[in-house]
């Protein structure tokens, strides 16, 4: 969708447009469509969430991996698949997070969401999903570590 001319008087109307656009970070139709057979799978699941279970140790893994970067502090999820990182924006330039995801993105070609994605008002927030295998998670911490010892944005 492109909207053109004088928006002045149509802020409401881009705000609506914007909130529904956020949208696609809400679960699709198709995965919505295994809820009743997971929720049948209860003691599988829990498997997953203890220690030793994958989602545990993904968990682990990434909050471990991004408090050693510096310039990255996270607090662990207790209750969600993914971290939502606070980024040192003095100490990068950054002053736009989009730029800075999208610059990740075309460096190091791994995507991340940056926080004003969840209407975060400020560019010192990103948010990093922990459902990839560990083997990725690995890679995905390592790009940006790297990645981080030189970007600035300014």
């Amino acid at each position: 969708m492109s909207l053109c001319g004088d928006k002045s008087s149509a802020r409401g109307y881009v705000e609506g447009i914007n909130l529904l656009s956020s949208m696609r970070l809400c679960s699709n139709v198709p995965a919505q469509s295994v809820i009743e057979t997971a929720l049948e799978m209860e003691e599988e699941t829990k498997k997953l969430l203890v220690p030793g279970g994958r989602i545990y140790e993904q968990r682990e893994y990434i909050y471990e991996a991004l408090n050693q970067i510096p310039g990255i502090s996270a607090t662990k999820p207790k209750a969600a698949f993914y971290v939502f990182p606070k980024i040192d924006i003095k100490r990068f330039g950054i002053y736009d997070d989009e730029k800075f995801v999208l610059d990740f993105l075309r460096d190091k070609k791994i995507l991340l969401t940056h926080g004003g994605g969840f209407h975060w008002e400020k560019p010192d927030h990103f948010r990093v999903v922990y459902l990839p295998e560990m083997e990725q998670l690995k890679s995905a911490c390592s790009r940006l570590k790297d990645f981080l010892t030189y970007y600035r944005q300014e």
